[in-house]
């Protein structure tokens, strides 16, 4: 099973990215699949989760209005949609995949991670 991030890269401030995680290994059918970001001397933070079906997203404060979270359920892919980059979104962001709970803002909710993809946005 795997999760394999990409698309980060160096942006300037009010820039925008997309973040792409495709997973591969074994189908993710009523998995929610989430964004996680660590920056350094920083612990990991929730950043955005999306339901299998799409029907509900959630958001950290943070990120509310800037980034969208998205899924194509045919390509085992999700999205984050990030505009309006600010320098303290600086991170590397992880996608992670774990089954539905109302708690998918924690990261041990979390059964499935990928490597990471480094975002940095420069002042």
């Amino acid at each position: 099973v795997q999760l394999q991030a990409s698309g980060g890269g160096l942006v300037q401030a009010g820039g925008s990215l997309r973040l792409s995680c495709v997973a591969s290994g074994r189908t993710f059918s009523g998995y929610d699949m989430g964004w996680f970001r660590q920056a350094p001397g920083k612990e990991r933070e929730f950043v955005a989760v999306i339901t299998w079906r799409s029907d509900s997203t959630n958001y950290a404060d943070s990120v509310k209005g800037r980034f969208t979270i998205s899924r194509d359920n045919a390509k085992n892919t999700v999205y984050l949609h990030m505009n309006s980059l600010k320098p303290e979104d600086t991170a590397v962001y992880y996608c992670a995949a774990g089954p539905h709970s109302r708690y998918m803002n924690y990261a041990r909710m979390y059964t499935y991670w990928g490597q990471g993809t480094q975002v940095t946005v420069s002042s």
